[in-house]
C-alpha cells in the first residue's frame, strides 16, 4: 500500500507538469493548434494539460517529449541521470529492510538487505516460489538453508541458488546481517564477470 508521503509525492509531480508544458511550449514560440497538429493531441487536451484542469497520462505525454525534444523524465521533473545524490526508500517486513537498487520493471532486481540479528534457536521455514537469486554477504554472518543443506556465509561470500528449492535465510547470530541480493522472477540467472577483461 503507497504510503501518504508517496502520494504527495506523485500529485506535486503531476502538478508540476503542466506548468512545464507551457513554458516548453512558449520558449518554442509555438501554438497550441502547431503542437496539436504535430502529436495528434486536441487543442483543447493540450489546453487543460497545461492548465492542469487535465490529469497527464503516458499516452499524452510521449508524444509532447517527443515533439518538444526532451526526455520524460525532463517533462515530469525527474532527477537528472547522473545525479549523485541518491533517492532510495527502505522497505521493512517482518524485520528485514530492503532498498531496492534498481527501478526498471521486469528483469533482473537489485537489493540491498539488513537482517536483524537473532538470539537462540530459530527454527528454518523454507519457502519456494520462481525466479533465481543472487546473494553476497557485505557484514555479518548468514546463514542459508538450501534444501538440505545448512550454511554459514562470511562476509565477502556469495551464494546463488534457483528459487524452486526450498530456501531460507537469517543472522546466524546476535549481529545483524547486510547483504546484496539480485532476484529474477522469471529464472534470470546474474551473469557476473569474475576477473576484469586483460586489456590489449
Amino acid at each position: 500500500m503507497a504510503s501518504t508521503e508517496d502520494g504527495d509525492d506523485l500529485g506535486q509531480a503531476l502538478e508540476a507538469v503542466g506548468p512545464r508544458l507551457r513554458a516548453l511550449r512558449r520558449h518554442r514560440d509555438t501554438t497550441l493548434a502547431e503542437l496539436a497538429a504535430r502529436t495528434g493531441i486536441s487543442v483543447s487536451t493540450l489546453s487543460r494539460l497545461e492548465s492542469g484542469s487535465r490529469r497527464p497520462s503516458l499516452e499524452l505525454l510521449l508524444p509532447l517529449a517527443r515533439a518538444h525534444g526532451v526526455t520524460l523524465d525532463e517533462l515530469v521533473g525527474a532527477p537528472p541521470t547522473g545525479d549523485p545524490r541518491i533517492h532510495l526508500r527502505p522497505v521493512t517486513h517482518g524485520g528485514i529492510t530492503s532498498v531496492p537498487l534498481t527501478r526498471r520493471a521486469g528483469g533482473i532486481q537489485a537489493y540491498k538487505m539488513v537482517l536483524p540479528g537473532v538470539t537462540g534457536h530459530r527454527e528454518p521455514d523454507p519457502q519456494t516460489h520462481e525466479g533465481y537469486e543472487w546473494l553476497y554477504v557485505l557484514n555479518g554472518r548468514l546463514r542459508l538453508v538450501l534444501g538440505e543443506r545448512d550454511m554459514e556465509l562470511a562476509p565477502g561470500e556469495a551464494a546463488e541458488f534457483d528459487t524452486r528449492l526450498p530456501h531460507w535465510f537469517s543472522a546466524s547470530g546476535a549481529e545483524p546481517v547486510e547483504l546484496l541480493s539480485l532476484f529474477g522472477r522469471q529464472g534470470e540467472r546474474a551473469h557476473l564477470r569474475a576477473r576484469p577483461r586483460a586489456r590489449d
